[in-house]
């Protein structure tokens, strides 16, 4: 395997435990354990937009929140990412609707592997940040970016797994 084809392989996974999620309601999707700021729907969303704002950011294409904005309902927080929220700002995001969490995700997984398609071994090693030492390169970025969502879809699953 190359250097795309196990980002591919790799950005498939969160989608795959997004999915693999038990049904829940709206309150155990928007409920705090343990009063923590972040609710399962805060995290599945924050998965969706963190692949979402920083794939843009990558590519001078469009969000896919575009397309969701509206369903959302969010108000102005929506267009956020979560990176930096307060616990009063995580409380804002509340969504009812679990399948709509999980839509968004595989739209910004799809337009991620869209892009990764894109690409060559050799654009990995190109600098895209200078503002970390050491300077961020492509590949960095692409894997941090789906890191991230491992991690926080993984937070989902086990929340939705622990006793209430």
């Amino acid at each position: 395997m190359n250097s795309i084809e196990i980002l591919t392989d790799l950005s498939q996974r969160p989608l795959q435990a997004a999915q693999a999620l038990p049904d829940l309601s709206p309150e155990e999707l928007n409920s705090h354990l343990g009063d923590h700021p972040n609710s399962i729907a805060w995290l599945l969303w924050h998965s969706g937009r963190e692949i979402d704002v920083q794939l843009s950011d990558l590519t001078g294409r469009p969000q896919q929140w575009e397309g969701f904005r509206d369903r959302f309902g969010l108000g102005e927080i929506g267009d956020s990412f979560g990176l930096g929220h307060s616990p009063e700002q995580a409380a804002q995001i509340r969504v009812e609707d679990q399948q709509l969490l999980v839509d968004y995700l595989a739209a910004a997984l799809n337009a991620f592997i869209d892009y990764l398609s894109t690409l060559s071994e050799d654009d990995f090693d190109e600098i895209i940040d200078e503002n970390w030492t050491p300077a961020v390169t492509r590949g960095v970025r692409l894997v941090s970016v789906i890191d991230d969502a491992i991690q926080h879809v993984g937070q989902a699953a086990f929340i939705a797994g622990a006793p209430a």
